[in-house]
This record gives C-alpha cells, sequence and structure tokens, in this order.
C-alpha cells in the first residue's frame, strides 16, 4: 500500500525529511556523477533528489503511481528577492507502475524512491524499467534496509511498506536481467526528531557507516540493464539440421 503523497510532501518537509534527503543526496552524487546530457527518469516519489541532476540532464523527468497520488513539480522558482515565487512548467505525471507511458531504450538513468516496497508486483515493475532503460543503462534503488532503525519507525516513509536486505534486492534486479553493480547506504543512525540530535546525524553519518552499515536506514543499489542473446547462431542451426533429419529417418524406418 502505497503512503499518500501529500504525507511524502510533509515528511520532506520537516526537518527529519530534509535531513534524511540530504544525507541520502550525497550518496547519490557520488553514484552517478557522470550525468551530463542523460535522459533521467524518477519513479515513486524521487523529487526530493531528481534536483541533482535538473542542470546538466537533458531530460530529467517525475512519473508516480496512480495509488499514490501526484504534485506539481518544480513547485516554484525563486528569480527575484523581490518578487513571490514563480511557478515553473511541470515535469510530473501520474501513470500506471506496470505500463509506463514511454518508448523502449528511451531513458539512460531510473531512479526508484518509495515504489519499490509499496507496489503489489514488484516483477511487473522492474520488468517495465528494464524495457524503458536504454541498452547498459542504470537503475538505481531506494529502499528502505529490513535491519534497520528506519524501518520500524512508522513516522517516516521508510516505515512503510516491504523492507528489503541488500542479498535480497540484489537477487530480485538480477531476476529481471538487471545486473547490481555497486552497493550503498544512507541514514546509520536512528529517526531523531530532536533538532540537536538531527545535527548530529550529519557530521556523525560518514564514521557511523564504518561501524552501523548492516543497520542503515536505507539502501541504495544501483544495476545496469543486461541484453541477452536468445536466437542460437546460425552456423549451430545449420549444423543441427542433418542430425535432425537423421533421426527422423531413423523413426520413421523403426516404424
Amino acid at each position: 500500500m502505497y503512503p499518500d503523497v501529500v504525507e511524502l510532501r510533509s515528511f520532506y518537509e520537516s526537518p527529519l525529511g530534509r535531513v534524511s534527503a540530504r544525507l541520502i543526496r550525497r550518496k547519490l552524487r557520488h553514484l552517478w556523477q557522470d550525468h551530463r546530457g542523460l535522459d533521467i527518469l524518477g519513479l515513486g516519489y524521487a523529487i526530493p533528489y531528481l534536483g541533482l541532476f535538473q542542470e546538466h540532464a537533458r531530460c530529467n523527468i517525475a512519473l508516480m503511481p496512480a495509488a499514490q497520488g501526484v504534485i506539481h513539480w518544480p513547485r516554484h522558482v525563486q528569480t527575484d528577492t523581490s518578487t513571490p515565487p514563480q511557478r515553473q512548467g511541470n515535469l510530473v505525471a501520474l501513470t500506471d507502475e506496470q505500463r509506463l507511458p514511454l518508448a523502449d531504450d528511451s531513458m539512460d538513468r531510473i531512479l526508484l524512491s518509495h515504489i519499490l516496497e509499496n507496489t503489489e508486483n514488484t516483477r511487473a515493475l522492474l520488468r517495465e524499467v528494464w524495457r524503458t532503460l536504454t541498452p547498459g543503462g542504470r537503475l538505481l534503488v531506494i529502499v528502505p534496509n529490513r535491519l534497520g532503525f528506519w524501518a520500524r519507525a512508522e513516522r517516516t516513509p521508510f516505515g512503510a511498506g516491504r523492507p528489503f536486505s541488500a542479498q535480497q534486492l540484489r537477487l530480485m534486479l538480477a531476476d529481471s536481467m538487471l545486473t547490481p553493480t555497486r552497493t550503498a547506504c544512507a541514514l546509520t543512525l536512528p529517526p531523531y526528531e530532536n533538532r540537536v540530535l538531527l545535527k548530529s546525524m550529519v557530521f556523525m553519518e560518514k564514521s557511523m557507516e564504518q561501524w552501523c552499515r548492516n543497520f542503515a536506514g536505507v539502501l541504495i543499489v544501483e544495476a545496469e540493464k543486461q541484453i541477452y542473446a536468445a536466437n542460437p547462431r546460425r552456423g549451430l542451426k545449420q549444423s543441427l539440421i542433418p542430425a535432425i533429419k537423421t533421426a527422423q529417418n531413423l523413426a520413421c524406418d523403426h516404424d
């Protein structure tokens, strides 16, 4: 069951949500440093992170599942401090996650956030992701860690849906012809509400990762789309024809 889009927006506008988004963006920035001129898609509720790619990506859009709801993004842009923020063109659409309104091989990068753990059909979603990615295109999945503190905190969206272990997520991706390439984690400290403790999350995240990596709140796995040849080679097919005919003749003689 999907969290409502209003609840997701409210969380990311809260002090805890802003800090958690900041820490996750650190990891995404490191994993996808080179994105200039690429077409990037965010699926689920990915808008807290898509701003990282807004400046250099050729195309940077978001699709949100119908069961979750949709909000306008970018919400506004501040052009002048003396005037109120002005709305910018919308880059978000509502969709069925099992039938994405995109052409085959059309996106270079896809970011999944707050969707894989909530969808009722993970296999259908990942097959659509595979179809939409270009050959060699890359996927980033952000999901709650089954062993982490955040998966047990229902006041955050990371406490909703089905959490994953790193091994479980890698096997699921590989089963959909998405080869895992790199794994990272974020939110190594519990989801504090106190503002003083929230500041400690920002400064202690890197050091705590060495000791609490397995218990981090969020797993981030990158995977690459693979193309496998299914048809036999022409030479092999031709070499099998005489053997097949011989077997058929022997069967007829036996009858």
